[in-house]
């Protein structure tokens, strides 16, 4: 019984999947991800999907948490880590190779992160518009 632990990030939120083997069970913070709203749903149920139709059957459980970072930046960070897990559990270079294809974002983390502030002003970039007279 192999079990496999992959995490993936965006923005500040942090997902951890653990998968293994199983009969297709998906949890997202111990709740079935079936209980998301109907489009944050499917945006977990791709992965899923483009496995299905590549490897067949699905034959594992995968348990994701979540932590910090807002709502949408969570459930991007959840299919990035289940993407992953996924990928990682089936060791298939075609299913790889299709999830780049299909969207890049499904196995390489956006390493876009907020710009920090800078000293003597209140913002991270422009700087407020002085008058000398």
């Amino acid at each position: 019984m192999k079990k496999i632990i992959v995490s993936g990030k965006r923005k500040t939120a942090v997902a951890r999947a653990t998968i293994n083997s199983g009969t297709g069970k998906i949890n997202l913070n111990k709740k079935d991800y079936k209980t998301l709203y109907h489009l944050d749903k499917l945006k977990i149920e791709e992965p899923l999907k483009i496995a299905e139709h590549v490897l067949g059957k699905l034959n594992f459980d995968v348990e994701i948490t979540v932590k910090g970072g807002g709502e949408k930046g969570q459930l991007e960070a959840a299919r990035l880590a289940l993407a992953k897990a996924i990928v990682k559990f089936s060791d298939s270079k075609e299913l790889e190779e299709t999830y780049l294809t299909y969207d890049r974002n499904l196995l390489i983390a956006d390493v876009r992160r907020k710009e920090t502030y800078k000293p003597g002003d209140s913002k991270a970039r422009s700087k407020r518009q002085s008058s000398k007279r």
